[in-house]
């Protein structure tokens, strides 16, 4: 069953390399992450796509949890969210063939952002459905380049914000955790 996770870190070096190491570590494949700064420039969000099914995802998330970069994280699979990817593809188009291209990117309402002499470079923002079909129906006339950010999720009605971000004294109390150390990836990796 795919997964949608909302991770809050502190935006430092070897946060990314920790999380992902997490996964790698339990033998569960990332299918997308993202990762940017947040309205707070010491915080990032990463949002992980993987697949598990429920036993599995408790123990990923109690295992990100106890990282030492984590805010906190939230499933958002079962969330009314907004989701969105992007697309750079860079479509063959020659004078006979670039009058069709140009229709169907204006189906999808996607840009074109550069033209050369035989090929098209097409920007398109959506849901991975959208942008599955329209990369479907542009197939036919030759891809020689695509790039997909991956997904990006906020939940419609429940705010994951770092507002009133709280101390890590503080969190551990309120997770009714034992305030301390918590663990690295490694001595997890260990246990």
């Amino acid at each position: 069953m795919k997964r949608i996770l909302s991770v809050l870190v502190e935006n430092h070096f070897g946060v990314l390399a920790r999380v992902s190491g997490l996964f790698s570590a339990r033998g569960f494949n990332i299918d997308s992450l993202t990762v940017g700064e947040t309205e707070d420039p010491t915080v990032s969000r990463m949002t992980i796509v993987t697949h598990g099914d429920d036993p599995v995802l408790e123990q990923i998330m109690k295992q990100l949890n106890k990282l030492v970069d984590v805010i906190k994280v939230v499933d958002l699979t079962d969330e009314d969210t907004i989701d969105r990817e992007l697309v750079l593809a860079k479509i063959n188009a020659t004078a006979s063939t670039r009058p069709d291209v140009i229709q169907v990117v204006n189906t999808f309402r996607a840009k074109i952002v550069d033209v050369a002499t035989n090929s098209l470079t097409v920007e398109v923002t959506g849901t991975e459905s959208k942008l599955d079909a329209m990369m479907e129906l542009l197939k036919p006339f030759g891809i020689r380049e695509l790039v997909r950010t991956g997904l990006i999720s906020v939940a419609r009605k429940r705010e994951i914000s770092v507002k009133g971000k709280e101390g890590k004294e503080e969190k551990d109390e309120k997770q009714n955790k034992p305030s301390g150390k918590k663990k690295t990836e490694e001595e997890m990796t260990e246990e």
